[in-house]
């Protein structure tokens, strides 16, 4: 999911602590951007955590649905074997 700058805005009310409001105020004038800008990088983090989360439970039921072919499976720890270095 993408989401652009350049989509129209909407005001939402959000209410805060103080000391959460301090923190995010002195972290929005330490990099540079008003408290709006970070509140908004922050939405979108949350946003696209969201949207990797959901991609790896596919990704997770993909595999649950779809087991690893054996074979692919003693390769691969062959491998691993392999490339583990002697100490």
């Amino acid at each position: 999911m993408v989401y652009h700058m350049d989509m129209p805005r909407r005001e939402v009310l959000v209410q805060l602590d103080d000391d959460l409001v301090e923190a995010l105020d002195e972290l929005a004038q330490r990099i540079g951007v008003s408290r709006s800008e970070l509140l908004r990088r922050g939405a979108r983090a949350v946003l696209q955590a969201d949207d990797w989360a959901r991609a790896d439970q596919r990704l997770v039921e993909a595999y649950r649905n779809q087991p690893p072919d054996p074979a692919i499976v003693a390769a691969a720890s062959r491998l691993a074997a392999e490339a583990v270095p002697e100490w």
